[in-house]
């Protein structure tokens, strides 16, 4: 997908409120045209003659001209930015479905406020074409009904303006090129910008913890002066386009009212007609600058597009398959040869179904890449993992997913009640409050929720900062326990819990997941030694599998990474 497709199906999208808004606009401009043509026809008709019935009549017809051509202006701009508007709106909300896609890939090489300033700021330029095609419409129409008021009236001066107009367009578009790619330029350092300032604002906490304040600042310091030097840049660019464009049309301007005095003084027009001509050429004034706004609204709008492009364009991250698991889910996982860059080599893995199994990994690269394979965010590079049975690849993502629940250890929590965060994730004609509860005691979320002033009706801040790191890591293990899925993979759900509170953890694990499967990646002997079977996979491969304790005692490499 490429920009200009963006922006033909912005036109095209809301072409019936795009043509109106044209038609009237061009109307508009058309009425403009013939004020300077009545006033001279009043001028030769009415008042040299000293006719004042024609001096009425005629000033009646300019009113009428007022009259409309101000219709026309009101209402060619409303639809035009109603189409503009309503053109943004569907471009983000098809970006938004783009970015949400099972298949993901949006988001690939992007921060999250980098998407949210294309889904906002280049959706609205991209929208706003409108506008500027409404604009530039008018002017269109105002340029050939001004050359064509001066051709009746003298052919030369309307065959210069006619003929002067195509190569005024081409000029105008030729200097509108460096502002599209610096203006693309100014858009994408933004958004970067406004990326890093949200991914430093979402981890202000661990820096402060860890006294990396400073070179957080440097980085958001450098990255806003690229932000800033690329929007100079831009500004430049804009300068000098509308520098030239009012170069170009100021030396157009005079050559036609040049030419009009010229023929006046020779005697080839009347009065009223050179009346005309000049109020003529002080118009095309206005459809000139017009014109040369609506090419740099333009100029940014396809820079703007082609951002919008490369979201919705962007290649799905896996395979969109088309069949669903097995009902019901057994939960019986298989992994065999699986490859996956240079963090998994080879590996193979058998689950049965309602085993609680322990992973720990050497490689927290390794960890990473098994859980985006089981909820499927990425395809292996070679292998397969199978789910009683299926090939994963032959499974719709979003199928995958209601069956395989992959809860990140970096969960996020969201503003609302503590109880609304967990219950959340419950499935239809769940076991209501006494589920949820439960969920909640066996992560030991229900001390979290004694301590808050309300309970679980404590309504929690964005991203759940109201809550200790700690907190935060038991609700959102609650919300996945209370979840109920077929196939559960927890990554590090302990990390900020004391010894004590951990252990009742492991155990409420194991008895909230009782008969279903559960995978739990983590280097915690708490919870590995609550798991069923523990396999050590070191080097990207199955290295050691077994209980907890033997492995302790019998692998050293086990032990150095779990102790």
């Amino acid at each position: 997908m490429r920009g200009r497709d963006v922006v033909r199906r912005v036109i095209t999208g809301q072409w019936r409120l795009a043509a109106g808004g044209a038609v009237l606009a061009a109307g508009h401009q058309a009425g403009e045209v013939l004020v300077p043509v009545v006033i001279g026809v009043v001028i030769d008709k009415a008042i040299l003659p000293g006719d004042a019935g024609a001096l009425v009549r005629w000033l009646a017809v300019l009113g009428a001209v007022f009259a409309g051509l101000s219709y026309s202006y009101r209402f060619s701009f409303r639809l035009a930015e109603r189409a503009s508007e309503q053109a943004a709106h569907e471009l983000r909300l098809e970006l938004t479905r783009r970015t949400l896609d099972p298949r993901g890939g949006a988001e690939t090489g992007r921060l999250p406020g980098e998407l949210v300033n294309i889904a906002t700021g280049d959706t609205k330029r991209a929208g706003g074409v409108h506008v500027a095609m409404a604009a530039g419409t008018a002017a269109l129409a105002g340029l050939v009904a001004g050359g064509v008021a001066l051709l009746w009236m003298s052919v030369p001066l309307g065959l210069l303006v006619l003929l002067g107009i195509p190569p005024l367009l081409g000029l105008a578009h030729v200097i509108g090129k460096p502002l599209e790619r610096r203006s693309g330029a100014e858009q994408e350092r933004a958004a970067h910008a406004s990326g890093v300032a949200a991914d430093l604002l979402a981890g202000l906490r661990v820096l402060k913890g860890i006294g990396a304040e400073r070179a957080a600042v440097a980085r958001y310091r450098r990255t806003s002066r690229d932000s800033l030097a690329a929007t100079v840049r831009a500004a430049r660019a804009q300068a000098w386009h509308d520098g030239g464009m009012l170069t170009l049309t100021g030396v157009f301007i005079a050559v036609v009212a040049l030419v009009g005095g010229r023929l006046a003084i020779s005697g080839d027009i009347t009065v009223g007609q050179l009346v005309t001509a000049v109020g003529l050429a002080q118009f095309l004034l206005g459809p000139l600058s017009i014109l040369s706004w609506a090419n740099g609204e333009f100029a940014q709008g396809r820079a703007s597009a082609a951002r919008v492009a490369s979201v919705l364009g962007a290649p799905p991250a896996v395979a969109d398959g088309d069949g669903e698991p097995p009902r019901p889910v057994r939960g019986a996982l298989r992994l065999r040869g699986v490859r996956y860059g240079d963090a998994l080599r080879g590996l193979d893995l058998d689950v049965a179904p309602g085993e609680l199994l322990g992973v720990a990994a050497t490689s927290p690269a390794a960890a990473t890449a098994l859980l985006r394979l089981l909820g499927r965010s990425a395809d292996p590079d070679s292998g397969t993992i199978e789910l009683d049975g299926t090939p994963l690849r032959e499974l719709a993502p979003a199928a995958v997913r209601r069956a395989v629940v992959v809860a990140e250890h970096d969960a996020d929590l969201f503003e609302g009640t503590l109880l609304d965060n967990v219950a959340a994730a419950a499935p239809a004609g769940a076991d209501g409050p006494n589920g949820t509860a439960a969920a909640l005691a066996a992560a030991a979320a229900d001390e979290v929720a004694a301590n808050l002033p309300r309970g679980t009706a404590t309504v929690l801040t964005e991203r759940g900062r109201s809550l200790s790191g700690g907190q935060r890591q038991r609700v959102a293990l609650a919300r996945a326990l209370a979840a109920a899925a077929p196939v559960l993979v927890l990554h590090d759900p302990t990390t900020a819990v004391d010894a004590f509170t951990e252990a009742r953890i492991a155990a409420g694990v194991r008895e909230a997941r009782g008969g279903r499967t559960t995978i739990v990646v983590a280097t915690s002997p708490a919870l590995l030694a609550a798991a069923d079977r523990v396999v050590f996979v070191d080097g990207g491969a199955v290295a050691a599998e077994g209980a907890h304790g033997d492995l302790v005692h019998e692998h050293p490499a086990y032990r150095a990474t779990v102790l």
